[in-house]
């Protein structure tokens, strides 16, 4: 948790939620993930300085644990002083004991957002997925709190001036804007309307502006004129030289080109023939590609 303390921005992670978003995909299905359209609602989570702390408290959890489907899962949440937001013990359960951070006595908007964090993690505890090191682990979570539809809850609590700062997670505000704006693209959600911070507007604005370029890359139709004209000077001297961009050629068993390329959605890797015109359809996310090879 940055409190009063530099901001870190950009997208020095990408690559690592970027694979959170396959391995997710890959874990839960695209079935189940669609299961997930409907985003917290900031109603359901509302907290209020009149509210009774432990309560109120009790009460986001349980919506929280509603929210990603843990019906059996019990939380009990208290707080004490502490370096990070907050911390949970990954027991067998069903009870699961959080810490929040003594901040969020007087900072009691912001407990829905620490809230989908941990609860998260007992999500990915109970479907055995995880990443390897603790930092790679976190972004995970982050990652799958956002794509299943209550980190913006986490991205809402930065707020940045002149003379103070609060960030919650591990993600940066953009990356945080990214993932909200791959679930915005994919269930055509809005989640801007829901900020009471400007400074997540603006973060999610970059994160939308990234997550469109991923729909802009060749071989796919939607790339600029520039891009396509890389694309075709790399098919000319492929494959002995291997392009410095998301796509690669190599050939098939009967020598014929193939490239391949991340899916903008998932991230999933995807191989078609090269020969002008395809259109291709993910096996993993199912999105339909319409593709120029």
């Amino acid at each position: 948790m940055a409190n009063g303390g530099p901001v870190r921005h950009g997208f020095p992670h990408l690559e690592t939620v970027r694979a959170a978003v396959t391995a997710l995909y890959k874990r839960l299905s695209c079935d189940t993930v669609q299961t997930f359209s409907a985003s917290v609602a900031p109603a359901d989570v509302a907290f209020c300085d009149t509210d009774d702390l432990h309560l109120g408290a009790q009460r986001v959890a349980h919506e929280m644990v509603r929210h990603f489907r843990l019906p059996d899962a019990r939380l009990i949440v208290g707080f004490r002083e502490m370096t990070h937001a907050a911390n949970v013990e990954l027991a067998a359960g069903p009870e699961y004991f959080v810490e929040l951070n003594d901040r969020f006595r007087t900072h009691r908007r912001d407990i829905g957002a620490a809230l989908a964090h941990e609860v998260a993690h007992v999500y990915l505890h109970r479907l055995d997925l995880s990443f390897p090191g603790t930092a790679e682990n976190e972004i995970l979570t982050d990652t799958v709190t956002t794509y299943l539809g209550a980190g913006w809850l986490l991205l809402d609590a930065y707020r940045e001036d002149a003379v103070s700062s609060q960030k919650l997670g591990y993600l940066t505000p953009e990356e945080f804007g990214y993932v909200l704006a791959k679930r915005a693209l994919l269930f055509g959600e809005d989640p801007s309307v829901w900020f009471t911070s400007p400074q997540a507007h603006t973060a999610y604005v970059k994160g939308m502006a990234q997550a469109r370029r991923d729909e802009q890359q060749p071989p796919l139709t939607a790339a600029g004129w520039a891009g396509r004209r890389r694309y075709a000077h790399d098919r000319r001297h492929a494959p002995a030289v291997q392009p410095a961009a998301p796509y690669a050629f190599s050939p098939d068993p009967a020598g014929r080109l193939r490239v391949s390329f991340p899916c903008p959605t998932c991230h999933q890797r995807i191989r078609v023939p090269v020969r002008g015109r395809v259109r291709a359809r993910c096996g993993l996310c199912r999105t339909v590609l319409e593709c120029d090879t």
